[in-house]
């Protein structure tokens, strides 16, 4: 994704070629007793899922609040953000949020949904919550018009050198994360146009890694297996000049969102990736608390919201990576760093050349 998202939350709030021989495989793991988060609780009704979430709350008595709808146990809540103390149960009735306020007084709030039965609004005469996170509206959460046409900005980041950077580093081995093992899935939103720039930025859907990085991944994947999970990769290696192109696309206002080019990113590094989990018997992704790339709270890995199951899922993923040397980003639950990034260069090979070397050997 593109860079931390903690200023504007807390604010609301060099061609180097693959090395020759095939990539060694991983013996599979046995998953660790520690792995699993607890017992894995139990799905709920798909209205309640559609339900839970960040809502502002307004009325004209009382001043506008950020509530987070989520649930837990086979219970829903209602909290204050940043205030757990404060958490009170809801009940969800056929269309319709049920809240009881300190006072003893009931209020019946009625749901209005968006066309993919997500809930959007919740209102009673002149009190409203409306859903501030990307759940209502997926596709049109957070874009951005880029300042000039992609195919502009792209040759100008082509023409353009990485920072200079005093060594040493270890000599790069990109390896191609898909030749490692099938159950590695690939859904690059950058190779596509669901993306925040609404329009394909990478010239190939591709996932790369250092090696020592794309084995640990693969350790991982072995170990999530008889678990009944496989890795979806999101992205992975990005080239330096696709930094610049995000920074240069992206407007004054929104630089906080992207990595600055003058210090590249651990993704320039081949020493990061974004991916969630998918089941291994319908080959869909899990369900978590919230989206890819989501630019709201519900992308911290410790937010509170969601479902039992979705937290339970999230946090199974970070403790998978965390047990072979992969750290989770304190603001993105789905982007994880691995332990030697610092020990690599900032790398700018386009995947053109790293997949043609790849198919050559």
């Amino acid at each position: 994704m593109p860079r931390s998202l903690r200023n504007l939350l807390f604010a609301a709030a060099c061609l180097f070629p693959l090395s020759s021989g095939t990539p060694p495989r991983a013996q599979t793991a046995a998953p660790a007793a520690s792995l699993t988060p607890g017992p894995k609780p139990s799905d709920v009704p798909v209205q309640w899922k559609q339900l839970v979430g960040i809502y502002d709350y307004t009325s004209y008595s009382s001043p506008k609040q950020t509530l987070i709808f989520l649930e837990e146990d086979q219970r829903l809540y209602m909290q204050p953000q940043g205030q757990p103390e404060k958490r009170e149960e809801i009940h969800e009735n056929d269309g319709r949020v049920v809240i009881s306020d300190p006072d003893g007084r009931t209020y019946v709030y009625s749901e209005q949904r968006a066309a993919n039965g997500n809930v959007t609004d919740l209102s009673y005469l002149a009190e409203f919550f409306t859903r501030t996170d990307a759940g209502a509206d997926p596709a049109a959460f957070y874009h951005i018009t880029p300042s000039r046409p992609i195919d502009q900005l792209r040759a100008a980041a082509l023409g353009a050198k990485p920072p200079h950077e005093s060594g040493p580093f270890r000599t790069p081995d990109l390896v191609e994360l898909a030749t490692l093992d099938p159950a590695f899935h690939l859904d690059i939103r950058y190779a596509k146009s669901d993306n925040f720039l609404s329009t394909p930025v990478y010239s190939e859907a591709q996932a790369f890694l250092e090696r020592p990085a794309a084995e640990a991944l693969l350790r991982v994947l072995h170990k999530l297996e008889p678990l009944g999970y496989g890795l979806l990769i999101h992205d992975a290696y990005r080239p330096w000049y696709v930094t610049k192109i995000f920074w240069d696309a992206t407007p004054t206002e929104g630089k906080m969102f992207v990595a600055d080019p003058k210090k590249g990113s651990r993704h320039n590094r081949g020493c990061a990736v974004d991916l969630t989990l998918y089941d291994l018997a319908s080959n869909k992704p899990i369900e978590m608390p919230g989206l890819y790339d989501e630019m709201s709270p519900r992308s911290f890995p410790g937010f509170p919201g969601g479902t039992s199951l979705e937290r339970w899922h999230r946090d199974l993923l970070r403790r998978a990576m965390e047990s072979e040397g992969f750290a989770v980003n304190e603001d993105e639950w789905w982007h994880f760093d691995y332990k030697d990034w610092k020990s690599y260069a900032i790398l700018n090979a386009p995947f053109e050349e790293l997949s043609g070397a790849s198919r050559k050997r």
